[in-house]
Formats: structure tokens, C-alpha cells, sequence
């Protein structure tokens, strides 16, 4: 395999609080843990063949950066996660409130052809599970005007 044969792959890399309750709460809104890349100061969790999120200790976070770990109160970045349904989205919120997060802190959007909700994972980090026509969503159909 080539480099340009090499699949685009993203490592989202997060500070947490408790390994083990993170761990816990990823794997209720879906994803799955990669044993091979986790100790007991870091989880490898898979969204995708070419998605990882990496759930790291706060010392293990320290030891890449010296830039402080931003707190619950605070926004550093939105993570959407592409679902199959709204159904989906809704159980991933659920799941989500069920497992240590919170669901909903910001309201549901719903554009008829895309709706979405916004969760927090234990430490506050924002993920906005989305379904998106699937028409709209391959340039099949046009995205439909809304208004704000």
C-alpha cells in the first residue's frame, strides 16, 4: 500500500476527567473500544473504519500540551456524527443523558431535510449527532431553503 492508497483517517483526541466512565459513556452512544491502543491512560474508541476518538487522562493530555484543558462551562470545539435516522439521533441522546451526559444543551434544529441535537459527554466536550436527507446529502436533490 501506497501513501496515496492510505485511507484518510481522523484521531480525535479529548482530555477527560475519569478513563473509565468516558469509556462507558462512548460506548453507550455507539462507539467501541480498540484494545490495542488503550492503557490506563488513554481509550482508543471507533466510530468508523477511519474515525477514532482517543479519550486521554488530563496528565497523559499534559504531557502533548501545555495549553490549558478548557472546563465544562466552556465551548472548544462542536463534533457532528452523521446518523441514519432521526430515530438515531433521538436514541444517541437518550443514550447519551442515560450514561453521564447531558442531551439537548442547546435546542433541537430541525430543517425538515436535516435535524440534529447537541449533546455533552462527561467533560463537557459537545457532539451533534445529524441526520441528513440522504438526497440532499449526495447532491441528489437541492438543499431546500429555511428560514432562521
Amino acid at each position: 500500500m501506497t501513501a496515496s492508497d492510505t485511507p484518510r483517517m481522523i484521531f480525535v483526541n479529548l482530555p477527560v476527567a475519569d478513563l473509565a466512565r468516558s469509556m462507558a459513556f462512548y460506548e453507550a452512544i455507539g462507539f467501541t473500544n480498540e484494545p490495542r491502543f488503550t492503557d490506563d491512560t488513554a481509550a482508543a474508541m471507533v466510530w468508523s473504519e477511519t474515525i477514532f476518538v482517543m479519550i486521554l487522562t488530563h496528565d497523559k493530555w499534559k504531557s502533548f500540551t501545555d495549553r490549558p484543558i478548557a472546563d465544562r462551562g466552556s465551548s472548544e470545539v462542536s463534533l457532528a456524527l452523521a446518523l441514519g435516522s432521526k430515530e438515531a439521533v433521538d436514541a444517541m441522546a437518550a443514550a447519551a443523558a442515560a450514561s453521564g451526559g447531558t442531551a439537548d444543551i442547546n435546542p433541537a434544529q430541525d430543517h425538515g431535510f436535516m435535524y440534529g441535537r447537541d449533546i455533552l459527554d462527561p467533560d463537557g466536550h459537545v457532539w451533534g449527532p445529524f441526520w441528513m436527507d440522504p438526497a440532499v446529502a449526495n447532491g441528489e436533490a437541492p438543499v431546500p431553503e429555511t428560514t432562521a
